[in-house]
């Protein structure tokens, strides 16, 4: 077991480099947790973000796990390229030289599950895993008890994944991609981006105005930004979905006011599935902001290739979303998650665009009618260039004001056979009663 003294760990030998660690406004950022603590134990997570910035080596390891000793915490460290060493043959044996196996190998499941949620252990876990990767713990003297309550161990909690990656088995995201950009001039690539980005905070903006929270993270694509909402539950990946709306509405009415090329055309694309979140550095220490990639991220990226100017997609997806408050989870498919969205629609309402009040909103996924006047849903099976098949949705959203024209959102179902990028294999579900 590898154990650090207090003592040598601040001495007049140590690099400057801790001091660009950035602790303090890092714990700023989590002042909500930190507000009620003792200078004594602010102290110790100051020394603790310190240490835990020097046995990430400026991102050459990545921190696992973390476990409360009788007189510090003990963390479990590993080499960023071992993750997926350890994993890539999916699990069964390592090999010494003779060719024999020796002991088990860790199999990419088990380090998603390590890399899931909290990253507490019990000692007898951090024992058992730690014999499996081969690895020693490492152990840290700590003056205050920082596991001692549950505001205590949620700092700690936060501070080691600051330092390490987390697997999402499922989330919400959202890809805006402007139209035609690599054809701009620079400068009329800046203002379409300033242009989106302004449209992406006006959106939240009214959102919060109606207590609809969502906090909301990007990550920039080049010509574009994938969105995302923090918070996991349903209800968030929802807020989502609206949040999506009101970014593509704020932008038609700038597109409608603009006399330059300073506003975006957009195609944009929803989907949600898994993806792993870590933190870039920056100024030698990790970003308090995170990134996201993983097969949510590829599949959007896939989608965004085939889609029209103006389109919205949604990807075909059923996943297991938690129900926040109510707890437990459910299992959520596209058209159950586009018909929960419909049901929560009257809370935009009275909500001002350009200076007009939303009376109605309708967000639908397109079909056809049938004789009854009700609508089936397209799903929509796509080949991208790799020669990859994936079932999409075409989407469409109708946004009605007071006394201004409606805003309509998306392309209809008709334009679609007519498309060269989406003239694909369709079929009909007759789910749906969405008009």
């Amino acid at each position: 077991m590898a154990t650090h003294s207090r003592g040598g760990f601040m001495s007049s030998s140590d690099s400057g480099i801790f001091r660009l660690a950035s602790v303090g406004s890092y714990l700023d950022a989590l002042s909500a947790i930190t507000a009620e603590m003792s200078l004594k134990e602010r102290s110790d997570l100051i020394y603790l973000d310190k240490y835990l910035h020097r046995l990430w080596g400026l991102g050459q390891n990545v921190i696992l796990n973390w476990c409360p000793e009788p007189e510090g915490i003990s963390l479990l460290v590993i080499p960023h390229y071992t993750v997926a060493e350890l994993s890539r043959s999916g699990g069964g044996a390592f090999e010494n030289g003779n060719g024999a196996s020796s002991r088990p190998r860790a199999s990419e499941d088990f380090f998603k599950l390590l890399l899931s949620g909290e990253r507490l252990l019990t000692p007898r876990q951090m024992d058992n895993v730690a014999r499996l990767l081969g690895i020693e713990k490492t152990t840290l003297p700590m003056r205050a008890d920082l596991a001692a309550n549950a505001s205590h161990r949620r700092i700690v909690d936060k501070m080691v994944r600051r330092y390490g990656i987390t697997y999402v088995p499922s989330r919400a995201v959202v890809l805006f991609d402007i139209v035609g950009f690599s054809l701009l001039a620079p400068f009329e690539q800046m203002t379409q981006l300033n242009s989106l980005s302004y449209s992406l905070n006006s959106a939240q903006s009214k959102l919060l105005d109606k207590r609809i929270g969502i906090d909301f993270a990007r990550s920039t694509t080049g010509d574009g930004f994938y969105i995302w909402n923090r918070d996991l539950d349903l209800d968030a990946n929802i807020n989502l979905y609206h949040l999506m709306h009101l970014i593509l509405a704020d932008n038609a009415i700038a597109r409608q006011k603009a006399r330059h090329n300073t506003v975006p055309k957009l195609r944009a694309c929803f989907h949600a599935g898994s993806s792993y979140e870590f933190h870039q550095s920056e100024g030698l220490s990790p970003t308090l902001s995170h990134y996201i990639v993983g097969d949510v991220t590829v599949e959007l990226a896939r989608m965004i290739e085939r889609a029209l100017p103006n389109q919205i997609l949604v990807g075909d997806f059923a996943v297991e979303m938690p129900l926040g408050k109510e707890g437990g989870t459910a299992r959520v498919d596209s058209v159950d998650f586009v018909m929960r969205a419909t049901r929560s629609l009257a809370q935009l309402q009275g909500l001002e665009l350009s200076g007009e009040r939303i009376d109605a909103i309708k967000c639908y996924l397109t079909g056809t009618r049938l004789d009854n006047g009700e609508f089936t849903v397209r799903r929509i099976t796509l080949d991208d260039k790799h020669g990859i098949s994936r079932q999409v949705y075409n989407a469409k959203v109708n946004i009605y004001r007071r006394k201004a024209e409606p805003i309509l959102l998306g392309i209809e179902d008709r334009l679609i056979s007519s498309s060269n990028s989406l003239a694909g294999r369709s079929e009909l579900l007759v789910r749906s009663a969405m008009a």
